[in-house]
């Protein structure tokens, strides 16, 4: 049985900690519709997580909030290696920096939101967060994307609040369930040996393109041919959620 999985949030704050009982918890609330497997709760809003474990896509997604020069290194090697990837980016990152947003869409890469300012958006009144998310959508809308409708909360923090606000703004939130947390500098090795050890079928991997970031190129010339050698194919965000939305339309 193939398996979409969305993650709905109850009233849990803080995502990191509280990850794997909200999934646990969320597999005993599961509904079946033909080839599908749905984690929600009865409402509609939900978070993507992971895609269909039994098609081999993958999604490769990077944060950027800081920096310029990371991310030209990143581009270089995708480019190489002819990998398409999500890349999440500030509102304030892009405004400084238009012209590698331009490289990020030219090498067909796809283009979601971190809101404008990096900051955790339980840490925010929502009304404060209201004002983040549509003062980002302007800037891309002056940086002539005004389709972007994929949205990254900071640090993945986010709650039911802030969902149902997205929801409203007509955005869709991806999540990530493979992190080798390579903002840290763990060491090359070890950021390859996470991605390639815990990387199944319908997964999202989540990197960083910030200048923060040392490791994470000389990593992704051994992650991308690796993978590929797996037997694993590279989407969009935008491309796991669509393929699902389909096979949903086929079993209804």
């Amino acid at each position: 049985m193939g398996h979409f999985y969305v993650w709905r949030l109850d009233k849990w704050k803080y995502v990191g900690v509280l990850f794997l009982i909200t999934f646990v918890l969320g597999i005993l609330l599961y509904t079946t519709q033909g080839n599908l497997l749905f984690v929600f709760s009865n409402q509609e809003t939900a978070v993507l997580v992971k895609g269909n474990d039994q098609e081999s896509d993958i999604a490769l997604t990077f944060n950027i909030s800081w920096g310029e020069e990371r991310a030209h290194h990143i581009l270089e090697e995708l480019k190489n290696h002819q990998v398409r990837a999500t890349f999440f980016v500030s509102g304030e990152w892009a405004e400084r920096h238009p012209d590698i947003v331009k490289k990020i869409v030219e090498d067909e890469h796809e283009v979601g939101m971190l809101g404008y300012r990096y900051k955790s958006y339980i840490e925010q009144d929502i009304t404060q967060v209201r004002k983040d998310l549509n003062y980002a959508k302007d800037i891309f809308k002056k940086l002539e994307l005004p389709d972007i409708n994929l949205l990254r909360t900071p640090n993945g923090h986010f709650n039911e609040e802030v969902i149902d606000l997205a929801e409203k703004l007509d955005l869709k939130v991806a999540h990530w369930n493979v992190n080798p947390h390579d903002w840290k500098n763990p060491g090359v090795d070890q950021i390859v040996d996470t991605v390639m050890k815990e990387t199944s079928n319908g997964d999202i991997i989540l990197l960083h393109a910030s200048d923060s970031v040392k490791q994470t190129r000389d990593a992704l010339k051994t992650i991308l041919p690796g993978l590929k050698n797996k037997g694993f194919s590279f989407v969009t965000i935008s491309e796991m959620m669509n393929q699902a939305k389909a096979k949903a339309k086929l079993v209804e």
